[in-house]
């Protein structure tokens, strides 16, 4: 089992108490699945949609000519790119119904899957419809570019594009790791201005969406649909929360070197409706932190009248609210994510956590209704200072009758593995801490590299996708 410096294990296993009642797991996440693949179907089936609206009201007879044939191949490509951005402005909203159907980390993947195809198919647009309107009038696709230019709401539509390649060109992993998170969130608000650039030009030019036709009215719906749920939800809803809770800085408590704690109270916390294992992004109100939004888990379940964050000084942002002084007004969206108790399936909890992952671990922990003997928990550290908030999960465990191992030393310098050189020499293995894995919905949370490493090993032991809950600390 994980030596290294020291194992420590809670309460034995016991036998779940007579007559407890077991939760039907396995029929809330096939109820769970079955929601979730409808609202995906539906996201990706909007295009389909689109292109039926268009074939259906004339569009098939705008074939009958290789000009023609090449407009209403950039008409569709512009219809289905501006149905994916749409798309991706509801997943990036954070409706409720979507977060918790399919989970922030899904409806952002389907997000940034989508970024690339709405993109080039607005190229394809943009480049089809200078093609088709040059071969309609004999003149060469670039000079086609001063003809459109001097069309009335044209030129806003050529902004919108300009906008969306600067916004897809900073999602790539190589561009964005070159922005702080705030820049990349300021440059992504650009994406609205994108959309709002681009409307003009789609009710007004070439027809296609006629006054009292099924297309204007569907796309009039979509614009409606994706733009309010940002206003709602991105703006007026967590202005009405952090209005209604007035959350405040109450103290900052240091937990490790580099690490804090930050207590904060306010009213009816409760009621914000959180889940042990989400997070919130939180905004705090002062002269050097109120540009800076943080997505941060809670790290102990709110009462009504408190609230607690647990903080490492991973960079300029992070490392500015560990200076905030106590009475600091605060902000919040959320809560966020499916790393809760309500996405399990198997009939055991198994953990694996490394550094400040620890965080929605703890909260998790603290909710779960846990049976004797039904969760174990792997604590890992590459050295004494980073076991943050340890002493509060063993006292948990204990509690809960969970079993709690612990594992602490650096990563072996040669070899993929996520554990100290040591236990991996020896052959220890997710198997061998946790033998009921086939039987568990396991948790991982810590730093992403580290994470992939254990996923890779759970992928590799069996263990199905619907038991495999990851939350990463990245963006």
């Amino acid at each position: 089992m994980p030596s290294q410096t020291q194992t420590r294990q809670s309460a034995q296993p016991m036998p779940r108490r007579a007559g407890a009642p077991r939760p039907d797991r396995r029929r809330q996440y096939r109820r769970r699945a079955r929601a979730a693949d409808l609202l995906v179907a539906a996201l990706w089936s909007s295009g389909a949609v689109a292109i039926a609206l268009f074939l259906a009201t004339g569009g098939m007879s705008r074939f009958a000519t290789i000009a023609g044939a090449v407009t209403s191949l950039g008409i569709v490509a512009g219809l289905v790119g501006t149905d994916f951005v749409l798309v991706m402005l509801v997943l990036a909203a954070r409706v409720p119904i979507i977060d918790s159907t399919i989970g922030h980390d899904r409806a952002m993947a389907v997000h940034r899957s989508l970024g690339k195809p709405a993109l080039y198919l607005l190229l394809a647009h943009a480049a089809l419809l200078l093609i088709g309107y040059g071969m309609t009038e004999g003149i060469n696709p670039v000079a086609e570019v001063f003809s459109l230019l001097a069309i009335p709401d044209m030129p806003l539509a050529f902004v919108g594009l300009g906008l969306l390649i600067v916004v897809v060109v900073t999602s790539f992993v190589a561009v964005r790791k070159r922005f702080s998170y705030e820049g990349w969130h300021l440059v992504h608000l650009l994406s609205y201005a994108a959309v709002i650039a681009a409307v003009p030009h789609q009710l007004s030019v070439g027809g296609i969406l006629a006054q009292g036709s099924l297309e204007r009215a569907y796309w009039i719906s979509l614009y409606v649909l994706a733009l309010g749920a940002i206003i709602t939800y991105r703006f007026v809803e967590p202005v009405v929360s952090s209005l209604r809770h007035r959350i405040r800085v109450q103290k900052v408590e240091t937990v490790a070197p580099g690490v804090v704690s930050i207590h904060m109270t306010g009213h009816d916390l409760r009621e914000l409706g959180s889940s042990g294992g989400q997070f919130f992004i939180w905004r705090f109100w002062t002269g050097r932190t109120w540009w800076h939004s943080h997505p941060i888990s809670l790290s102990a379940m709110p009462t009504d009248r408190a609230a607690r964050i647990t903080v490492r000084d991973l960079g300029e942002g992070s490392g500015s609210i560990s200076q905030i002084p106590p009475g600091t007004r605060v902000s919040l969206e959320g809560p966020y994510g499916l790393f809760t108790d309500r996405a399990r399936s198997a009939p055991r909890l198994a953990i694996v956590v490394a550094g400040i992952g620890i965080t929605p671990v703890r909260a998790l922990l603290e909710q779960s209704p846990l049976a004797p003997g039904e969760a174990t928990i792997l604590l890992r550290a590459s050295d004494e200072q980073e076991t943050y908030l340890w002493n509060e999960i063993i006292s948990l465990a204990k509690k809960k009758g969970a079993t709690v191992y612990t594992m602490i030393g650096r990563r072996a310098r040669t070899g993929r593995t996520w554990m100290p050189a040591a236990d991996a020499q020896r052959g220890v293995s997710l198997r061998s801490v946790f033998p009921d894995l086939a039987k568990s919905d396991l948790y991982i949370c810590g730093p992403t590299a580290w994470l992939d490493l254990v996923e890779a090993e759970a992928r590799a032991s069996g263990l199905p996708q619907h038991q495999l809950h990851t939350e990463r600390f990245d963006w």
